[in-house]
């Protein structure tokens, strides 16, 4: 067994030199035939090349394969950083297209303000909504406006389609709103066509009623409603909504504001309305002007009493 082993390795040997001197011989023939500049050398490289490649093909495939195979994990990366980025992008093109819708309607609003028809001898001020204080016993809303840019009690506030209430409450840089649905709201108004004159009163419901009607008769469900002027406290004229019949039976107005959404209000400067700062002050003074003589104080009525029981 051991002899065996020997003669085969006295075989293999010289077997295995040979071809590696072959191989080598063939490396070097091969690198010469490639590196030689001569125009003969070059077209029997191109022979050998369009005899050789061709019939190599079975042995490329599976480089090319794998080559191919990279490349697509390479395509494949890069489409998935593409597809983050885009997926960035699309974050950021929501964000900005809702606060492009944000601001669509904000000048919607600040549009439908400019918008709406009014006496040219008013002026207004546009305040911002800041908050929101109804509840089911107070409709009211707070602005941004007050003292400071010469908010007074009583002006008419508007948004851009018809009369949401009145200034009640003024600070220095804000004001509280009464809505026209609060319960503490009443306003005198006519009823176009028909020139018919009600008292709109809040109840703290959508659509306030219309008291106090002369002919009820006249008016008709979608007559017009707009400010009287009665009184001085608002200017006539403004819109305030719709003649509409409750559930009730009741005539109340389908209010032209969108409550829903207010975000700005035009205050309304009346100028003719005169601003009391003490209230006693109406009341007092004429009528302790108007007394025929001053009350006497004690000693004198005492002494006038005794001069009379002496006389």
């Amino acid at each position: 067994m051991a002899s065996d082993r020997i003669a085969h390795d006295q075989y293999v040997r010289p077997v295995r030199r040979i071809l590696i001197g072959a191989l080598a011989l063939a490396l070097l023939a091969l690198f010469l035939i490639w590196r030689i500049d001569n125009p003969r050398v070059e077209s029997f490289r191109a022979a050998l090349v369009d005899r050789i490649v061709p019939n190599m093909e079975w042995a490329m495939a599976p480089v090319t394969r794998a080559y191919g195979l990279v490349e697509n994990l390479r395509a494949y990366a890069r489409i998935h950083e593409q597809n983050q980025e885009l997926r960035r992008e699309l974050q950021q093109m929501r964000a900005w297209r809702e606060a492009a819708l944000q601001l669509e309607q904000k000048n919607a609003k600040l549009l439908d303000l400019n918008n709406v028809r009014l006496d040219p001898r008013l002026t207004h001020v546009t305040g911002v909504v800041l908050a929101d204080s109804g509840s089911p016993f107070r409709q009211s809303v707070l602005l941004n406006v007050g003292a400071r840019d010469g908010i007074r009690d009583g002006w008419a506030t508007m948004d851009g389609l018809g009369l949401v209430g009145r200034i009640s409450g003024v600070g220095n840089t804000s004001s509280r709103v009464v809505l026209l649905t609060d319960s503490a709201s009443r306003i005198p108004v006519t009823i176009q066509p028909s020139g018919q004159r009600a008292l709109l009163s809040g109840d703290n419901s959508a659509a306030p009623v219309l008291e106090f009607l002369e002919k009820p008769e006249l008016v008709r469900p979608g007559d017009r409603i707009v400010s009287s002027g009665d009184g001085g406290m608002f200017p006539s004229g403004l819109l305030v909504g719709q003649v509409a019949q409750g559930t009730d039976r009741r005539l109340r107005a389908r209010l032209a504001a969108d409550y829903e959404r207010l975000e700005f209000l035009r205050v309304l400067r009346s100028p003719g309305i005169e601003r009391i700062e003490d209230p006693g002050t109406l009341v007092a003074p004429p009528l302790l002007g108007t007394l025929p003589f001053p009350f006497p104080d004690a000693n004198n009525s005492a002494a006038g009493s005794g001069d009379i029981a002496d006389g």
